[in-house]
């Protein structure tokens, strides 16, 4: 019987995949926000500090000058200072919406498990430092909201035992508030976002090649979008606050805000529950959704050369090198078996992965136990004999987490499906057409920008392109390919570009020297 979080996650791939899709046809598969969520969240962090130092200089922190120094910069210096106020705010409610999509997407695609763990337990603390870097920012504006936001804040903060003096004594009337007060609110207000920024590095520090800046075009677009917003809707004091009079109607940021009614309703106590509880459950998720351990990489010292190419491509920094066991002057790959994802990129990355080597049994450098190279090539060439009928003979080699490649199977065309599409030596797709094997090979994937095991469809292209080794040979073959990143929403789009695929080898043949055809759900 299937866990209920495997079909909470099936659920959530349902209402995800045709949103993505959409934005795909929209943006294209490289300028898709939701392929960039985490690097959407650096983005946003960084226009929020940035716009906060502007902020802090014209600040004063008092009791009668912060709400005054915040209206100078909305209402006088409108044309800067009140752009970078509302820029302050909306980047910042949008890195809330980026971080909330991040965490849900991680969960419904499954990215949380084994060599994940790191990353996504390391998370749950930055969204405690995301929520109280803004809480201070609410603070040092002292209107009605911030009045509301400091009194429930104490009432929260009072009910835990670790409090010695009420802190809500300070907030009884205007005469209670000091000066104080306000220079400790900018400290916290510098200090967790500072917090927050070291833990995000912290965050991917267990991933190699970790980006932080989204696309060029997406990043313009995104600074556009909050520009605009700044302008059409700038953001506004309320009343100043006055702890003389009760405050009874604020408008809220849902954004951040959404737990500080639940303080008034249910109490304090209820609400520490709520999100200690919520807390503890995403860390130990991982643990109680079911989860395999996939075979982890093999190293075979007397194939290794020490080239290091399996040490370039891994995503996970998983390989190290050392010096070889008997090979003097060159050194061997080692593979840490707790960073190891078992998505082969190494073995697609190795030289001595080649079906043209002269040896009796085909031995890699590094491979992996599921799917040995060797059992790779007795699969290729068995699925090459299966191929017949009067159409172009194509062979695809899919990706498990990609478009599901079995319904594409007829008399002429069959499929491989691979843990990761990385995996595949390019040498693999000289060795078909050298060979006659079939007419065109296709190579399909996670959707471009997305690869579950984030370099694979990357380092795919990058080799066939010549632009990382090992390369794929261009010289002495007649040969067609062609590379479709669908994802494993992309089923029908993915049919139709093979219905293409093969006409194009029908109506145009082969010709003398390699035409990649490059393809996607946006080409």
């Amino acid at each position: 019987m299937k866990s209920p979080i495997v079909y909470i996650r099936q659920a959530g791939k349902m209402l995800l995949n045709p949103v993505e899709l959409l934005f795909s046809k929209i943006f294209t598969d490289h300028a898709n926000p939701f392929f960039h969520l985490g690097t959407l969240s650096f983005f946003f962090f960084w226009i929020a500090a940035g716009s906060g130092l502007y902020l802090y200089v014209f600040f004063e922190t008092s009791v009668h000058g912060a709400y005054s120094s915040i209206e100078y910069l909305t209402n006088e210096q409108w044309y800067l200072g009140g752009i970078m106020r509302s820029l302050h705010r909306y980047s910042s409610a949008a890195m809330v919406v980026a971080v909330t999509l991040h965490i849900l997407r991680e969960f419904v695609k499954g990215r949380y498990q084994g060599v994940r763990v790191f990353s996504w337990v390391s998370g749950v603390p930055l969204l405690w430092l995301l929520f109280l870097s803004a809480i201070g920012g609410y603070w040092l504006v002292w209107d009605e909201l911030a009045q509301y936001i400091a009194l429930l804040s104490s009432e929260l903060l009072d009910w835990l035992p670790i409090m010695v003096d009420p802190m809500a004594r300070n907030f009884l009337n205007e005469e209670t508030v000091s000066d104080r007060l306000f220079s400790l609110l900018a400290f916290l207000h510098i200090g967790f976002p500072l917090a927050l920024l070291l833990g995000m590095f912290i965050h991917i520090q267990r991933i190699s090649y970790a980006k932080t800046n989204p696309p060029k075009q997406l990043a313009i677009g995104a600074m556009a979008a909050l520009i605009l917003l700044s302008l059409i809707n700038p953001a506004m004091s309320q009343a100043p606050a006055n702890l003389d009079q009760s405050v009874t109607n604020v408008g809220l940021d849902w954004f951040y805000l959404n737990v500080f009614p639940l303080i008034e309703i249910w109490g304090p106590g209820w609400v520490w529950g709520l999100l200690c509880g919520i807390s503890g459950l995403l860390v130990i998720l991982p643990w109680l959704s079911p989860h395999k351990r996939k075979p982890i990489a093999v190293v075979d010292p007397p194939n290794c050369n020490g080239c290091a190419w399996c040490f370039a491509d891994c995503p996970y920094s998983a390989i190290v090198m050392k010096v070889h066991d008997f090979k003097k002057g060159h050194k061997q790959a080692v593979v840490d078996p707790d960073l190891c994802i078992g998505c082969g990129i190494c073995a697609g990355a190795c030289p001595s992965s080649t079906p043209f080597r002269s040896v009796d049994e085909l031995i890699t450098g590094i491979d992996m136990p599921d799917l040995p190279v060797k059992e790779l090539l007795k699969l290729t060439d068995k699925k090459a004999k299966q191929l017949k009928g009067d159409k172009p003979k194509v062979l695809i080699f899919g990706c498990r987490s990609g478009a599901p490649t079995e319904s594409l199977e007829q008399d002429n065309v069959a499929g491989i499906l691979l843990p990761c599409v990385g995996q595949l030596p390019p040498s693999f797709v000289d060795y078909i057409f050298r060979n006659k094997l079939a007419d065109g090979v296709m190579v399909t994937g996670c959707c471009e920008e997305d690869c579950y095991y984030r370099l694979g469809n990357t380092w795919m292209e990058q080799r066939f392109a010549a632009e990382r080794f090992p390369k794929l040979r261009t010289s002495g073959a007649k040969r067609d390919i062609a590379v479709i990143w669908a994802g494993e929403q992309g089923n029908k789009q993915l049919a139709d570009k093979l219905d293409t695929y093969v006409k194009t080898l029908e109506n145009k043949g082969h010709e003398d020297d390699v035409r990649f055809v490059k393809g996607g759900r946006d080409a």
